[in-house]
């Protein structure tokens, strides 16, 4: 077996690993009871989170890639969603781990669904993407990773103007706590939030690249 080979096996796996994890969090989600002071909410309410939108569209892309593999498509078109999902998934891995992890205690945030959504799918992307990944990925490509979530961070910001913050948990639109110093530092946040996506993005694409060269 020659390594081309080997990196197509490796990347059905990983991708299948990826729809799985998916599905098993998307179960979790709907079968279990929220739990006190974790970010989850009642079935399909989920969907309002960075979280769950990150790794659900990360599983949807693992998902086309298998479906392309088995048609003998060519998946090299797929590399700006590839690194769009890692990129978000590295986002919900790094904002749990170093900001929310550290204020409300970790443990609480690796638990059911989380545990999937917050931790290994995040693992398991940034895996597949670094070990598959040899192809050359333009600047642009990396411009592109961010703006989902500028897109998710718009569209907070517009649900809060529109609807107002609300209540307290689990009534509240502000269900990150972004807007609890004022609008100012929420939307400080929300940019350096995209920034980091894009710097994730940056990051990732000089990673592969330099396998690229390498190969």
């Amino acid at each position: 077996m020659n390594s081309a080979e080997n990196k197509s096996y490796a990347q059905i796996i990983l991708n299948a690993v990826l729809v799985i994890l998916t599905v098993i969090g998307i179960i979790l989600m709907f079968t279990r009871s929220p739990e006190d002071g974790a970010l989850q909410a009642s079935g399909i309410g989920n969907f309002k989170f960075y979280t769950v939108l990150s790794n659900v569209f990360c599983g949807i892309v693992a998902l086309i890639q298998l479906i392309l593999t088995a048609l003998k498509k060519d998946t090299v078109k797929l590399t700006p969603l590839k690194l769009g999902a890692v990129c978000a998934t590295t986002i919900t891995f790094s904002i749990v781990a170093f900001f929310f992890g550290p204020l409300y205690g970790w443990i609480q945030f690796y638990q059911g669904g989380n545990l999937y959504f917050h931790l290994i799918e995040p693992v398991v992307a940034v895996i597949e993407f670094l070990v598959i990944r040899k192809n050359f990925i333009p600047f642009r490509y990396a411009v592109y990773a961010a703006v989902p979530t500028l897109i998710y961070g718009i569209g907070y910001a517009l649900n809060i103007l529109i609807n107002g913050i609300g209540g307290p948990w689990p009534d509240t639109n502000d269900f990150y706590a972004f807007l609890s110093w004022g609008w100012t530092v929420g939307i400080i946040i929300l940019i350096c939030i995209t920034l980091i996506a894009f710097g994730f993005a940056c990051l990732f694409r000089k990673l592969s690249n330099i396998r690229s060269i390498k190969a």
